[in-house]
């Protein structure tokens, strides 16, 4: 089976899914149940039309809860008071106390206007015709919105094409290929993997899987998958999943932990924006830990003079190339 059609795309894309399941738990303070969110919500509706299966769906709502709280989005689960343990009728939302600015939190007006100017983009008019569906079908139900909903574009800007199609696959527990190109390597390799999640770890998006070809967990950066997904006709168990997202994470902060930059960063900068929010300090700047060397230099050299690297050498080196390199390209050096 080969990559996920435009029009299925389009009308089940499962990152407007994820935005619309936000939209609908945000509505809603005395929460959703699973039935109503299933029959309700645009992306879950359009699989049951297609005979998709309520064990099916509900496994798909299992996934995109977990993805979602991977994300930091807090789902909250509501049952009943007397057996919390029953969540046969259990309720979800997503509090919005936990989107509430504090009191003392005040905004100058030039922020106020930048502020407003990016709020642009989430009017409720950016909200797609399912998502705006699924709402009066929830209101109908005899849910209250309680409060204005301030849409979220479901246009969400994923640079790597291989999400979509690898999302497709762990939903459907099927095998793929895909070219994969790695640093200093000449020409990209097929891999053929069982995809058991899709994490963002430091701003990437990772899939993390099954190598067939070594028979091993591995973790495969997006950006590196340099040509088309292919879905295969072979399937693998869906147990597989369970705590996949975990066990990358977890292995991909271990690989950070194990290896550390000692850097020096303008104050004021973007790069002091930008890499303080990972950073401790040290005696000379500070540290980062970092997963992946040529990343990590990619995105050091974007900075360009707002950063400086003590070490690693190779950290060092890696970021020097890159910067002359580029010095070269635009005649600053010959």
């Amino acid at each position: 089976m080969n990559t996920v059609t435009a029009t299925t795309t389009a009308k089940s894309a499962p990152e407007e899914r994820l935005v619309n399941l936000v939209v609908a738990l945000m509505a809603t303070e005395q929460g959703l149940t699973k039935d109503t969110i299933l029959a309700s919500v645009a992306g879950y509706r359009e699989q049951g039309d297609a005979g998709a299966s309520k064990d099916a769906l509900e496994k798909m709502f299992e996934r995109d809860k977990e993805n979602l709280r991977g994300l930091g989005i807090p789902i909250e689960t509501i049952g009943d008071n007397a057996d919390p343990d029953d969540l046969r009728e259990a309720r979800y939302r997503v509090p919005t106390a936990e989107y509430s600015l504090p009191i003392d939190i005040t905004f100058t007006p030039a922020e106020l206007a930048l502020l407003n100017l990016a709020g642009g983009v989430w009017s409720e008019s950016s909200m797609s015709v399912d998502a705006r569906s699924g709402l009066r079908k929830i209101r109908a139900l005899g849910n209250d919105v309680d409060e204005p909903i301030i849409g979220y574009s479901p246009r969400i800007s994923l640079r790597e094409p291989a999400f979509s199609p690898l999302q497709r696959a762990i939903e459907l527990s099927r095998v793929v290929t895909f070219p994969y190109l790695k640093p200093g390597e000449q020409a990209p390799r097929v891999r053929r993997v069982q995809p058991l999640a899709l994490v963002e770890y430091e701003a990437r998006w990772h899939v993390y899987g099954v190598d067939l070809g070594v028979q091993a967990e591995r973790t495969f950066l997006l950006s590196r998958v340099v040509g088309a997904v292919q879905h295969t006709r072979e399937s693998f168990d869906p147990a597989l999943r369970e705590g996949a997202g975990e066990r990358a994470l977890a292995g991909l902060e271990q690989v950070a932990a194990g290896q550390l930059a000692t850097l020096e960063v303008n104050p004021g900068t973007e790069a002091a924006l930008r890499l303080n929010r990972r950073a401790t300090p040290a005696g000379q700047g500070i540290t980062v830990p970092y997963v992946d060397l040529h990343v990590f230099a990619d995105e050091l050299a974007s900075y360009g003079p707002e950063v400086r690297v003590v070490s690693p050498e190779t950290l060092r080196t890696e970021v020097i190339r890159r910067l002359e390199a580029a010095a070269s390209l635009h005649g600053v050096i010959s």
